[in-house]
């Protein structure tokens, strides 16, 4: 029986989420594109109806988790408030649901292209809206992409060290505090 393509295309979207959301979990090696369509709630033999490849789909899950970051940092235009959202223990306790630059960033640094393209994308966005929000906190400056891609860095870097350690060490909390008070001084410009 042959669906809608309204209904096609919000079987699509609801893959992509769950692929999205697995592989900023389990990474791009971790998940298998039975895992995926198991949980959109889907066979494992309709995967191709949607997707030409799993990179095909992993590019299509990179941008779908970008767009999520993107929506929340549009309501959160502080840039204090958006780096303690970003540098917190909920961050770190939920990579499923936080941003894929933090929990991929490795992976596609050995991913194909379609998929660095995404990410690509994605970081692109991320740099402008951070510098967006520096602009909104104390005026326009010159070097509003180049403090942006410093923050953003740090933000990123510092959301992957502190989730590489295990939860009982200590140096997981104290490297999202030092990391989020320097940013946050480097904000404050």
């Amino acid at each position: 029986m042959k669906i809608s393509e309204d209904a096609a295309r919000a079987n699509h979207e609801r893959i992509v989420a769950k692929a999205s959301e697995l592989f900023r979990a389990r990474g791009f090696d971790g998940v298998a594109i039975g895992d995926v369509m198991k949980a959109a709630g889907f066979t494992h033999g309709g995967f191709y109806n949607h997707f030409a490849s799993k990179d095909d789909l992993a590019a299509g899950a990179v941008g779908h988790a970008f767009a999520q970051m993107a929506a929340v940092r549009a309501q959160t235009p502080d840039i204090k408030v958006l780096l303690s959202l970003y540098l917190s223990e909920a961050a770190r306790r939920a990579p499923a649901k936080s941003c894929p630059a933090a929990a991929l960033a490795g992976d596609v640094a050995r991913a194909p292209k379609p998929v660095r393209t995404a990410f690509a994308a994605g970081l692109e966005d991320m740099v402008t809206s951070v510098s967006a929000a520096l602009r909104g906190s104390r005026g326009s400056t010159e070097d509003d992409r180049t403090r942006a891609i410093n923050l953003v860095a740090k933000m990123v870097g510092g959301l992957a060290l502190s989730r590489a350690l295990p939860d009982s060490d200590p140096l997981a909390r104290e490297v999202l505090q030092a990391v989020l008070s320097g940013a946050l001084d480097d904000a404050a410009g």
